[in-house]
């Protein structure tokens, strides 16, 4: 019997609703990340359409975050100090699982998108996988042996502190730190570095080069702390400036100092690459989610 499942990418900038399997998707929707209820109550109302239908037989969510994400906790499923404003305490899980009534699963959105890539896009056969996401925010999700990372909450990739390039006096502008990676290099942070869209900027702007810097050091740090076969670069940042993944490689094996000698420039191409299902990891990811909830019910 052929499952259906329900997906839910919550986003910083935009929400995708889903229908389909893994691997398949068949429906969709998108529409603006505005208010948790708006937006909550908007992909529910989609979900519930499918299962009037009779096309829904359990459904995933992949959020941003920081999400609490240990089922134990008294507030799994409930949005923390995110920086995306009014979602701080949203109770992200509770609201759509009150509404559907379906085994349902929550993770964050680079989780599932790692999952995603693991299952059939970049990262397949690679038990260390990183999937880093650059867009409106920036977050980092980590699978060992195809199962995401969790631990007192989740990777918060995004929120760690660089060695900056020498000269650059851009201050960041997360609110919670500054120049952390996300206040470095996500969308609205390079808007206020070059004050204007990146897309803007021409690929060959020195301006640039700070970025690939950051982006680098970033990357120096998830090699030599989780040693993985494979860290995939996504979201909307390096999905549409595509010179800045090369730019980046080419910085990585002189701040790694020569220390890791199996670290060549033929060994980054194969290390660090973009995802193979492009924006579609995080929504996939979320029927995978889906899936697993389905089955762990079943197994209960």
């Amino acid at each position: 019997m052929t499952r259906t499942f329900g997906g839910i990418e919550l986003g910083g900038t935009k929400t995708v609703v889903v229908l389909g399997q893994p691997g398949a998707i068949r429906e969709r929707e998108e529409f603006p990340t505005t208010t948790p209820d708006e937006t909550l109550s908007r992909a529910v109302k989609t979900l519930l359409h499918w299962r009037e239908h009779g096309l829904l037989d359990a459904a995933g969510i992949a959020s941003f975050g920081p999400v609490r994400v240990a089922p134990e906790a008294a507030d799994f499923g409930t949005m923390l100090d995110t920086p995306k404003p009014g979602w701080a305490g949203a109770p992200v899980l509770s609201f759509v699982a009150e509404a559907l009534s379906l085994p349902l699963a929550i993770d964050t959105d680079v989780n599932a998108a790692a999952l995603a890539e693991y299952g059939a896009g970049a990262a397949q056969g690679c038990p260390v996988v990183v999937y880093l996401t650059i867009g409106t925010g920036v977050g980092g999700g980590v699978l060992l042996n195809g199962a995401p990372l969790h631990g007192m909450l989740h990777p918060e990739i995004g929120h760690v502190r660089l060695r900056r390039m020498a000269g650059d006096a851009f201050p960041g502008i997360c609110r919670f730190h500054g120049d952390c990676v996300e206040g470095l290099l996500s969308g609205p942070a390079l808007v206020a570095r070059f004050g204007r869209h990146p897309g803007e900027v021409e690929a060959g702007d020195r301006v640039w080069d700070a970025v690939a810097h950051d982006l680098a050091e970033v990357l120096a740090m998830l090699v030599l702390t989780l040693s993985p076969q494979r860290i995939v670069v996504g979201g909307g940042v390096t999905n549409r400036q595509p010179h800045l993944l090369p730019a980046t490689r080419s910085r990585l094996p002189h701040i790694l100092g020569g220390y890791l000698r199996d670290c060549t420039h033929a060994a980054l191409e194969r290390l660090v690459v973009p995802p193979a299902l492009g924006d579609d990891a995080g929504p996939m990811g979320s029927l995978i989610l889906a899936e697993q909830a389905l089955a762990a019910k079943g197994a209960n």
